[in-house]
């Protein structure tokens, strides 16, 4: 469903994987939905299309149009995908495929993925990037609770009838398995880091952002949903002083964006910031000085946070109030240093981590240290194309021993 010239999100990771493999010499052409994300309202270049056809950087790409919701919550989603899949059903590969890749959080695309794959009597891989029953139950969404079972129950369908279940979290793997998918079915598929980051005049990029010169900036990124509960940044910088001089940055879109900006109207060290260009971005990373990720305490396994890789990729320290068991907790620890954790839903607790890291610039520095050491070691796009190859190689394998949607490779 989603895919460039979206910046946000599963994009990247989708649009790179899409690249890679074309990089790699596959021929690859990509289904994808209308660009609508993270803001919820559609791209005015796509707005009147039904569908459409374009070439970008060796990959063609044709899109369906489908119905997008101004509030995203649970059951409005329900008619996203459905119309998606509607819209896409009557479509067909340009090509005949040797192997069908499909995306999740969107079901729609699994099925039409599935639908394609079994056409072609071909082997179907399904890329998680959200576990989206269980994201659904934890996200905060309205009607998650009462649509998560059934939803959990045709995520599980779909993806068993893949031949490769490629995850970016290994805390994936038990529910993996609780839906009755063979751990020899899954791989890992990391997400890796999509920017490049160079030295910035910090000074100059403050200003041109409107940050002030002399705060300890502490900037959140990208969507700005239920999931990422800002409401509890906003309670931090209510609770900052002026002697702290910390500046709290809200950076991006989302449906809860307008309801954010009317909490926030009052508080002096709190400002909003819409999303900046792609060459902007890497630079606003660099001139903050701690980066930040906040969750609903009921965000766990089932879901990482995209910005994560490109925080660690900026060599910047790295700052999340979320659940110790959840998968951005478990991304930390891998990072050996790069991030510090605090409670979610605790204000108090995440002020004070940013007082300590603003008082301790020795900290600050290790931590950014090895924010990039991380990087070099498992975020590289040399390393995302070693998993693309992978996962390609072993559908290709499964085509020759004759795996099929709803037959585990022999």
């Amino acid at each position: 469903m989603n895919y460039a010239p979206e910046h946000t999100g599963i994009a990247p990771y989708t649009t790179g994987t899409a690249e890679i493999a074309a990089g790699l010499g596959a021929s690859v052409e990509v289904l994808a939905g209308i660009p609508h994300y993270p803001s919820w309202r559609v791209d005015p270049d796509y707005r009147w299309r039904l569908r459409s056809r374009e070439s970008r950087n060796g990959v063609e790409v044709r899109r369906a149009r489908h119905y997008v919701p101004r509030s995203p919550t649970a059951l409005w989603r329900m008619p996203w995908d459905a119309t998606y899949v509607l819209n896409a059903a009557t479509m067909r590969p340009r090509r005949r495929p040797d192997i069908v890749i499909a995306v999740t959080p969107s079901p729609g695309g699994v099925v039409v993925g599935a639908r394609w794959a079994r056409a072609y009597r071909v082997p179907l891989g399904v890329v998680v990037q959200d576990l989206v029953g269980q994201a659904a139950r934890q996200s905060g969404m309205s009607g998650g609770g009462r649509i998560a079972g059934a939803v959990t129950r045709v995520e599980a369908a779909l993806l068993r009838r893949a031949a490769r279940v490629a995850v970016i979290s290994e805390g994936f793997r038990d529910q993996l398995e609780e839906y009755g998918i063979p751990g020899e079915r899954v791989v890992s598929f990391p997400n890796w880091t999509h920017i490049q980051v160079t030295a910035v005049d910090r000074a100059q990029v403050r200003r041109e952002l409107g940050w002030p010169d002399d705060a300890f900036v502490v900037l959140h990124t990208g969507n700005m949903g239920l999931k990422q509960d800002l409401g509890n940044v906003i309670e931090a910088a209510r609770r900052v002083d002026a002697a702290d001089r910390i500046h709290f940055v809200l950076l991006g879109d989302g449906n809860q964006r307008a309801q954010l900006e009317a909490a926030g109207r009052d508080v002096a060290a709190l400002s909003f910031h819409p999303p900046v260009p792609d060459e902007l971005y890497p630079k606003a990373l660099r001139a903050a000085d701690l980066l930040l990720v906040n969750e609903l305490p009921s965000v766990g396994e089932m879901s990482l946070p995209s910005k994560l890789t490109s925080y660690f990729a900026a060599g910047q320290p790295v700052l999340a109030a979320v659940s110790a068991g959840g998968a951005c907790a478990r991304e930390l620890t891998r990072s050996q240093g790069a991030g510090l954790r605090v409670d979610p839903a605790d204000p108090e607790a995440l002020l004070a981590a940013v007082r300590s890291l603003a008082g301790d610039a020795g900290r600050r520095e290790a931590m950014g240290a090895s924010a990039v050491a991380y990087t070099e070691r498992a975020l590289g796009r040399d390393v995302a194309a070693r998993n693309v190859l992978g996962l390609v190689t072993a559908l290709l394998a499964d085509a020759g021993r004759g795996a099929s949607p709803g037959r585990t490779p022999r």
